[in-house]
């Protein structure tokens, strides 16, 4: 910034800088302070204050996932036989890596999985231990009652408040970093290098600009997903961790890899969230319809409408694109008891005046999770020292071109977990460690060029147009190129570098591989006559 020692309106030090407040970045920052490690969050939004005095990180993406927590082996029933029923058989690890492989289209990293996977169970546990609470079968009272999803070939996943076990995690993470130092209202605006190693970060917060030195940075953000028009994702999901790392020099891989849920509340409005119907309802078997009342997905895969996301999307889309239609329906109308196995979605249903027990729900594919991002290994750690990542904004293999549903939660929990006990082990062995000073940090900060700008309204609803135009459910060089044309006239955000890095990766990949779909010219006129 060539600005003067002095400038900076606040300096902090810190083991551990965690930037963002969801699953991960809160299930890092519990497990170092378990570890004694001296910790900051930051996070974008203003928290409010929970019943019990906690913060709470209200904007949290964490905060609205539904269907649940994919999850083997715990200690209530470790081979899923009771939930599963005696007849279906027992679960195990070894299946949900198969089921994981196989909805990741071949693009996993076989190694990263098994260790996510494996790793389940424990970590479940431990978040159990800080007092999350997951419903419990009406069956079988000392065990906990378990949902299928699309890709899954058991009823392995366990959830909370029927569908809002997303916020569930949430609360337990947010008590039990109470004492914790927290910013508010903060941005991480670039990250700082001293050596080739990041060293803190820049931070703008109501006090103005300051440095947080600190020994291990943890991106933790979230996704892309208020890129694009139409999203599930909460309002911080911008992109903005693919930015700062790839400036800090880190890789990131599988950026094509978008994935759109394929049951998502139909709305006119242009922008902003979405209603997310919960892969759960179908797997309680609410079926896919068109206006003509057929089946969306019969003849298109075995599973039906419980194939993969990207499956189920694209056969959406091709649907839709035959009958010139925007939307297609959820009929759920036969199941019993829907208000109260999924109370969170009852109510968003009710305020656009649907009742699923009468009305079919007209619902379309939206921008729903980033299976790509910086890539790091199972403990979060980048190609850069000093740098890790977890959660959404992050690429570990486990997702590959289609992530699984229910995976990203437990994702989250076990590399956020993962990443602090790495911070923990290079702290104590000193040979990979160095925290830097608050002075060493501001010298940095001096020396770097100005952070990335931001985009006015106007410039953020453009890139948003061209993003769902271009790189959509189904895509075609034509469209791609017309989005990248647009991000050149753009400035250089890092929402604009982040949509770049979709656009070149999707191009990169002339076909059509898991929830990427190549769409050509002559095959798009093929698909309308």
């Amino acid at each position: 910034m060539t600005v003067e020692h002095g400038y900076f309106d606040f300096s902090l030090e810190c083991d551990l800088l965690v930037v963002g407040g969801g699953v991960a970045g809160l299930s890092a920052a519990r497990r170092a302070l378990e570890l004694d490690l001296d910790v900051v969050v930051i996070d974008s939004v203003e928290w409010r204050v929970g019943a019990r005095r906690h913060i709470r990180f209200a904007d949290a993406a964490t905060n609205l996932a539904q269907g649940g927590l994919a999850v083997v082996g715990l200690a209530d029933d470790p081979t899923g036989l009771i939930a599963n029923g005696p007849a279906a058989g027992a679960d195990s690890v070894a299946a949900h890596v198969a089921d994981t492989l196989d909805a990741g289209a071949g693009h996993c990293d076989a190694t990263a999985v098994e260790e996510i996977i494996s790793g389940g169970a424990a970590a479940t546990e431990w978040l159990i231990g800080l007092g999350a609470r997951f419903d419990r079968s009406p069956d079988h009272p000392g065990v906990y009652s378990r949902t299928r999803e699309g890709g899954h070939s058991a009823r392995r996943i366990i959830h909370a408040g029927g569908d809002a076990t997303g916020a569930e995690i949430q609360r337990a993470l947010e008590v039990s970093v109470t004492g914790v130092r927290l910013l508010q209202n903060a941005r991480a605006r670039q990250l700082l290098i001293s050596g080739e190693r990041v060293i803190g970060a820049v931070v703008d917060d109501p006090r103005g600009r300051g440095v947080i030195a600190a020994g291990a940075t943890l991106l933790a953000t979230g996704g892309v997903g208020h890129i694009y028009q139409a999203t599930t994702a909460a309002a911080g999901a911008r992109g903005e961790a693919i930015g700062l790392a790839l400036d800090a020099g880190a890789r990131v891989k599988d950026m094509e890899f978008i994935q759109f849920h394929p049951t998502v509340l139909y709305t006119r409005r242009e922008t902003g969230r979405r209603l997310l119907i919960s892969e759960a309802v179908r797997g309680e078997g609410a079926r896919l319809v068109d206006s003509r009342g057929d089946s969306i997905t019969q003849g298109v895969d075995p599973r039906g409408d419980l194939a993969p996301r990207d499956i189920v999307s694209r056969a959406i889309a091709t649907r839709l694109r035959e009958l010139g239609e925007e939307f297609v329906y959820l009929d759920a109308r036969h199941l019993p008891d829907f208000a109260s196995r999924f109370p969170t979605i009852t109510a968003g249903l009710a305020a656009a005046e649907i009742d699923p027990a009468r009305d079919l729900i007209p619902v379309t594919p939206a921008v729903h999770y980033t299976c790509g991002g910086i890539e790091v290994t199972p403990e979060g750690r980048t190609c850069v020292g000093g740098l890790y990542a977890a959660g959404e904004c992050s690429a570990t293999g486990l997702h590959g071109a289609n992530r699984l549903a229910s995976n990203s939660l437990l994702e989250g929990l076990v590399v956020g977990k993962a990443a602090a006990e790495d911070v923990a082990r290079a702290k104590n062995s000193g040979t990979s460690w160095n925290r830097a000073s608050g002075a060493e940090a501001e010298a940095a900060a001096c020396e770097v060029a100005e952070p990335r700008p931001d985009l006015s309204p106007a410039q953020l609803a453009r890139l948003q147009r061209a993003m769902q135009k271009g790189a959509g459910v189904t895509r075609t060089r034509q469209g791609l190129d017309a989005a990248a044309e647009t991000i050149r006239q753009l400035p250089q955000s890092v929402q604009v570098l982040a949509a770049r890095t979709i656009v070149e990766a999707a191009l990169a990949r002339p076909y059509t591989l898991g929830c990427h779909t190549w769409l050509d010219a002559e095959e798009l006129e093929k698909d309308t006559k």
